[in-house]
Protein backbone atom coordinates (compact mmCIF):
# COMPACT_ATOMS: atom_id res chain seq x y z
CA UNK A 1 0.00 0.00 0.00
CA UNK A 2 1.00 3.36 -0.51
CA UNK A 3 0.97 5.65 2.46
CA UNK A 4 1.57 8.97 3.22
CA UNK A 5 2.33 9.89 6.96
CA UNK A 6 2.02 13.96 8.35
CA UNK A 7 4.02 14.17 11.17
CA UNK A 8 6.66 10.71 10.34
CA UNK A 9 9.13 12.44 12.70
CA UNK A 10 6.54 12.77 15.83
CA UNK A 11 6.74 10.06 18.80
CA UNK A 12 4.71 7.93 16.65
CA UNK A 13 5.24 8.63 13.61
CA UNK A 14 9.07 7.82 13.52
CA UNK A 15 8.18 4.94 14.84
CA UNK A 16 5.42 4.06 12.40
CA UNK A 17 7.39 4.36 9.02
CA UNK A 18 10.29 1.61 9.72
CA UNK A 19 6.92 -0.83 10.98
CA UNK A 20 5.59 0.36 7.59
CA UNK A 21 8.79 0.10 5.18
CA UNK A 22 8.92 -3.65 7.08
CA UNK A 23 6.20 -4.86 6.47
CA UNK A 24 6.31 -3.84 2.27
CA UNK A 25 4.67 -0.61 2.02
CA UNK A 26 5.61 2.15 -0.43
CA UNK A 27 5.83 5.46 2.88
CA UNK A 28 6.62 8.94 2.11
CA UNK A 29 6.97 10.56 5.52
CA UNK A 30 5.85 14.33 5.84
CA UNK A 31 8.21 16.83 8.26
CA UNK A 32 8.07 20.72 8.17
CA UNK A 33 11.80 20.68 9.17
CA UNK A 34 13.77 20.18 5.99
CA UNK A 35 17.11 18.89 8.53
CA UNK A 36 14.79 15.68 9.44
CA UNK A 37 14.17 14.49 5.64
CA UNK A 38 17.37 12.38 5.62
CA UNK A 39 16.32 10.66 8.92
CA UNK A 40 13.23 9.95 6.75
CA UNK A 41 15.46 8.44 4.34
CA UNK A 42 17.47 6.46 6.54
CA UNK A 43 14.10 4.50 7.73
CA UNK A 44 13.21 3.67 4.43
CA UNK A 45 10.57 6.74 3.99
CA UNK A 46 10.12 9.03 0.83
CA UNK A 47 10.89 12.20 2.68
CA UNK A 48 8.10 15.28 2.05
CA UNK A 49 9.35 18.55 3.24
CA UNK A 50 5.91 20.55 3.67
CA UNK A 51 3.92 22.00 6.03
CA UNK A 52 -0.30 21.26 6.76
CA UNK A 53 -1.09 25.12 6.91
CA UNK A 54 0.05 25.25 3.61
CA UNK A 55 -2.82 23.87 1.53
CA UNK A 56 -1.42 24.35 -2.35
CA UNK A 57 2.35 22.85 -1.31
CA UNK A 58 0.38 19.91 0.59
CA UNK A 59 -1.74 18.88 -2.39
CA UNK A 60 1.02 18.92 -4.47
CA UNK A 61 3.02 17.01 -3.25
CA UNK A 62 -0.26 14.34 -2.28
CA UNK A 63 -1.05 14.26 -5.85
CA UNK A 64 3.12 13.67 -6.79
CA UNK A 65 2.66 10.46 -3.90
CA UNK A 66 -0.62 9.36 -5.15
CA UNK A 67 -0.91 7.56 -1.50
CA UNK A 68 -4.03 5.14 -0.99
CA UNK A 69 -3.83 6.03 2.25
CA UNK A 70 -3.14 8.61 4.16
CA UNK A 71 -2.31 8.79 7.94
CA UNK A 72 -2.62 12.30 10.27
CA UNK A 73 -0.40 11.65 13.16
CA UNK A 74 0.80 15.46 12.93
CA UNK A 75 0.89 17.69 16.51
CA UNK A 76 2.23 20.69 17.83
CA UNK A 77 3.36 20.10 21.23
CA UNK A 78 6.31 21.53 22.95
CA UNK A 79 9.16 19.08 24.60
CA UNK A 80 8.24 20.20 27.89
CA UNK A 81 5.12 19.34 29.82
CA UNK A 82 4.64 22.33 31.66
CA UNK A 83 4.70 24.01 28.31
CA UNK A 84 1.66 22.49 27.05
CA UNK A 85 -0.69 25.26 27.86
CA UNK A 86 1.27 27.95 25.89
CA UNK A 87 0.97 25.20 22.49
CA UNK A 88 -2.55 24.78 22.84
CA UNK A 89 -3.52 27.36 20.40
CA UNK A 90 -1.13 25.82 17.98
CA UNK A 91 -1.38 22.72 18.63
CA UNK A 92 -5.71 23.43 18.42
CA UNK A 93 -4.98 24.93 14.79
CA UNK A 94 -3.71 21.48 13.55
CA UNK A 95 -6.54 19.64 14.46
CA UNK A 96 -8.64 22.01 12.55
CA UNK A 97 -7.40 23.87 9.62
CA UNK A 98 -4.44 21.67 9.52
CA UNK A 99 -6.60 18.34 9.70
CA UNK A 100 -9.12 20.54 6.81
CA UNK A 101 -5.82 20.62 4.66
CA UNK A 102 -4.98 17.31 5.14
CA UNK A 103 -8.29 15.91 4.41
CA UNK A 104 -8.76 18.24 1.02
CA UNK A 105 -4.92 16.95 0.01
CA UNK A 106 -6.08 13.42 0.19
CA UNK A 107 -9.10 14.28 -1.81
CA UNK A 108 -7.19 15.55 -4.52
CA UNK A 109 -4.52 13.07 -4.68
CA UNK A 110 -7.72 10.25 -4.39
CA UNK A 111 -6.51 8.51 -1.29
CA UNK A 112 -8.98 5.76 -0.58
CA UNK A 113 -8.64 6.04 3.33
CA UNK A 114 -7.75 8.30 5.64
CA UNK A 115 -6.72 7.71 9.56
CA UNK A 116 -6.06 10.33 11.69
CA UNK A 117 -4.42 10.39 16.12
CA UNK A 118 -6.75 12.01 18.54
CA UNK A 119 -7.08 11.07 22.50
CA UNK A 120 -9.67 9.14 24.82
CA UNK A 121 -9.24 11.32 27.53
CA UNK A 122 -11.20 14.59 27.84
CA UNK A 123 -7.97 17.10 27.64
CA UNK A 124 -8.36 20.09 30.19
CA UNK A 125 -9.13 22.73 27.32
CA UNK A 126 -9.57 22.43 23.64
CA UNK A 127 -12.43 19.50 24.26
CA UNK A 128 -14.67 21.37 21.34
CA UNK A 129 -11.17 21.62 18.90
CA UNK A 130 -10.89 18.21 19.32
CA UNK A 131 -14.48 17.15 18.30
CA UNK A 132 -14.45 19.30 15.43
CA UNK A 133 -11.46 17.35 14.23
CA UNK A 134 -12.72 13.75 14.94
CA UNK A 135 -15.90 14.82 13.55
CA UNK A 136 -14.05 15.64 10.25
CA UNK A 137 -12.46 12.56 9.92
CA UNK A 138 -15.24 10.92 10.52
CA UNK A 139 -17.31 13.07 8.00
CA UNK A 140 -14.68 11.67 5.45
CA UNK A 141 -15.67 7.74 6.04
CA UNK A 142 -12.17 8.59 8.28
CA UNK A 143 -10.82 6.43 11.25
CA UNK A 144 -10.03 8.42 14.25
CA UNK A 145 -7.34 6.16 16.69
CA UNK A 146 -7.78 7.67 20.19
CA UNK A 147 -4.70 6.65 21.59
CA UNK A 148 -4.28 6.50 25.56
CA UNK A 149 -1.63 8.50 27.28
CA UNK A 150 1.40 7.68 25.75
CA UNK A 151 4.56 6.41 27.93
CA UNK A 152 8.08 5.06 27.29
CA UNK A 153 11.03 6.82 25.25
CA UNK A 154 10.82 10.16 24.00
CA UNK A 155 6.89 10.71 25.47
CA UNK A 156 6.47 13.43 28.28
CA UNK A 157 5.94 9.62 30.85
CA UNK A 158 9.58 8.36 29.99
CA UNK A 159 10.24 7.55 33.23
CA UNK A 160 7.01 6.94 34.70
CA UNK A 161 3.70 5.11 33.88
CA UNK A 162 0.69 7.25 33.88
CA UNK A 163 -2.71 6.69 34.86
CA UNK A 164 -5.72 4.85 32.26
CA UNK A 165 -6.08 5.19 29.32
CA UNK A 166 -2.85 4.68 28.59
CA UNK A 167 -0.41 2.82 26.17
CA UNK A 168 3.31 2.38 25.67
CA UNK A 169 4.07 4.41 22.80
CA UNK A 170 5.92 1.19 20.60
CA UNK A 171 2.75 -0.71 21.66
CA UNK A 172 0.47 2.52 19.97
CA UNK A 173 2.69 2.14 16.89
CA UNK A 174 1.94 -1.58 16.29
CA UNK A 175 -1.56 -1.16 17.18
CA UNK A 176 -1.35 1.28 14.15
CA UNK A 177 -0.46 -0.60 11.84
CA UNK A 178 -2.96 -3.11 12.54
CA UNK A 179 -5.77 -0.80 11.29
CA UNK A 180 -4.37 -0.12 7.86
CA UNK A 181 -8.17 -1.90 7.02
CA UNK A 182 -10.08 -0.57 10.03
CA UNK A 183 -13.42 0.14 9.21
CA UNK A 184 -14.11 3.50 9.85
CA UNK A 185 -14.99 5.48 12.83
CA UNK A 186 -13.34 5.36 16.43
CA UNK A 187 -10.98 2.88 17.75
CA UNK A 188 -9.32 3.49 21.14
CA UNK A 189 -5.99 2.30 21.45
CA UNK A 190 -5.12 1.90 25.19
CA UNK A 191 -4.32 -0.60 27.90
CA UNK A 192 -7.09 -2.19 29.20
CA UNK A 193 -7.85 -1.20 32.48
CA UNK A 194 -6.71 -3.04 35.15
CA UNK A 195 -9.12 -3.44 38.60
Amino acid sequence: MRIFIAGATGVIGVRLVPLLVAEGHDVAGMTRSPEKAEALRALGAEPVVCDVFDPSGLTRAMIEFMPELVMHQVTDLPDQVEQIPAFAERNNRVRTEGTRNLIAAAKSAEAQRFLAQSICWEPPAGGETLEEHEEQVLNVGGVVIQYGQLYGPGTYHEQDVPPPPRIHVDAAARRTVELLDAAPGVIVVAEPDEP
